[in-house]
């Protein structure tokens, strides 16, 4: 592995991990995550995509990595590297690389490419968002100095090392300002709160999580209520990732005390709107540009819109990507260039400014984006999937505002009468549910089912899914 070379990374969430992203670094790598709740085919995607040097898994991952990596539409001039994080797991071990001789440091440039990320196919395939070394220190620095964390902090750190929440705020923030990161497999409100109560390598004071993650919280503290009492312990509370409701926030602080701070970012831009942490926080907005960073709203003529009035949000961020990974025109489609020719990027999201300059996402311009559990989830993407089974004649997929899961996958059903006469309706979501098991990660599975005799259309054939909305 040299440098430019690109590594990928499909494990579970480990301390070795982090020593890999290090590594990588130090080698003048470029470190690639995936998404673990990927399957074979989507993981197929991004490796063929990016062509990396070395494939970095663990047993957990195995079957999957296999399948993928086996597929026909490989064609590697040279087949990657396997390297394994833990015992039965394929490739060279990872404890033996470590223990030997370290290679020739190559200090990166700011230019050079520090991280490939892929975003979560919202509008097709996913796409590789190039992240430079200087984009990722600048941002993270104005991010984590916003929030004032200092090396006396320590972080609960429950989310998975494959989103730019986690592994840049999370890794890199908590790197640049020398805190402690108390490093959690995966998430679960018992072992958050423990790690506020008495842990043996001292109290975290800050915690980082997504909507699902406060919701599943509160039920714990209902449940027990001490725990709301623990919490208060804390220093900082952040959410990002999927809209935080008014009221989440507001039961929140009512038995925690704490006043969550929300942000916003994407992986195209890294964080480039946050609540301030010493100011006030507005429940239901994601705060104001973050040092480096500017925000506007525009119209369909990309002329900026005032205070209060809906449209589409743009922004300008000191992370802000190169482009996307072997795609130059969907790369120079995403920005927009202002009078002094800076690049301003396209979110597709909706909103609207305040007075005070606090931003707050009130829709998508795009129907097809869905926000689940902290996941950014293709419409379109489930709806082929579905469309594959026997007894659906037509689909499509919307996301209905949900407390907990911040917007929850419904299917609206137009089904094969014959297919389905001996069918209730639960039993063919449960079918459905399977059979998209098989081709998506479960994240992206419908909670809902809406059967209908026909799917709402204009006089052109357009589908009109705002009118599924309305129904359900």
């Amino acid at each position: 592995v040299g440098k430019g070379d690109r590594v990928a990374v499909y494990a579970e969430t480990c301390l070795e991990q982090i020593v890999c992203l290090f590594g990588h670094y130090y080698l003048g790598a470029v470190h690639v995550p995936i998404n673990t709740r990927y399957r074979a085919l989507e993981v197929a995607h991004i490796l063929a995509d990016c062509a990396p040097a070395a494939v970095v898994g663990d047993a957990a991952g195995t079957e999957v990595l296999d399948s993928a990596l086996a597929r026909p539409e490989f064609e590697f001039e040279q087949a990657p590297v396997r390297v394994a994080l833990d015992e039965g797991a394929p490739g060279f071990a990872f404890a033996g690389l470590v223990a030997g001789e370290p290679g020739e440091y190559l200090r990166p440039r700011d230019e050079d490419l520090a991280l490939l990320i892929y975003t979560s196919g919202t509008t097709g395939p996913s796409k590789g968002a190039m992240l430079t070394h200087a984009a990722v220190i600048a941002n993270m620095r104005a991010l984590t100095g916003l929030w004032t964390w200092t090396r006396r902090d320590r972080l609960a750190l429950a989310l998975p090392l494959f989103h730019v929440h986690g592994l840049c705020i999370g890794v890199h923030g908590a790197a640049i300002q020398g805190m402690t990161v108390l490093l959690e497999r995966r998430f679960s409100p018992e072992a958050v709160v423990e790690r506020f109560d008495s842990h043996p390598r001292g109290n975290a004071t800050v915690f980082m999580g997504v909507p699902t993650m406060y919701a599943a919280l509160l039920e714990h503290i209902r449940a027990k209520p001490l725990a709301a009492s623990i919490l208060a312990r804390g220093r900082l509370f952040t959410s990002g990732s999927a809209p935080l409701s008014a009221e989440l926030w507001e039961d929140f602080v009512a038995r925690t005390d704490q006043r969550i701070l929300e942000r916003y970012g994407m992986t195209e831009t890294l964080i480039t709107i946050s609540n301030p942490y010493v100011g006030v926080r507005k429940p239901g907005a994601v705060g104001q540009p973050v040092p480096g960073c500017d925000a506007a709203v525009i119209d369909e003529r990309g002329d900026e819109l005032p205070a209060g009035e809906p449209g589409e949000l743009i922004v300008h961020s000191n992370g802000i990507m190169v482009g996307y990974w072997n795609l130059p025109e969907q790369s120079a489609a995403g920005f927009v260039r202002d009078r002094e020719g800076r690049p301003w990027f396209r979110t597709g999201d909706v909103a609207v400014v305040d007075e005070q300059g606090y931003f707050q996402i009130v829709g998508r311009s795009s129907v097809d984006i869905i926000k689940s559990g902290g996941f950014k989830i293709s419409a379109r993407e489930i709806e082929e999937a579905l469309s594959k089974h026997p007894t659906v004649r037509e689909v499509a997929v919307v996301g209905i505002p949900d407390p907990k899961w911040g917007e929850r996958i419904v299917a609206c059903v137009v089904a094969d009468p014959e297919a389905t006469a001996d069918l209730e309706p639960a039993a063919l979501l449960e079918a459905l549910v399977a059979h998209h098991r098989d081709h998506l990660a479960d994240y992206k599975k419908p909670r809902g089912l809406l059967l209908v005799d026909e799917l709402p259309r204009n006089a052109l054939g357009k589908l009109q899914k705002h009118k599924l909305h309305e129904r359900i």
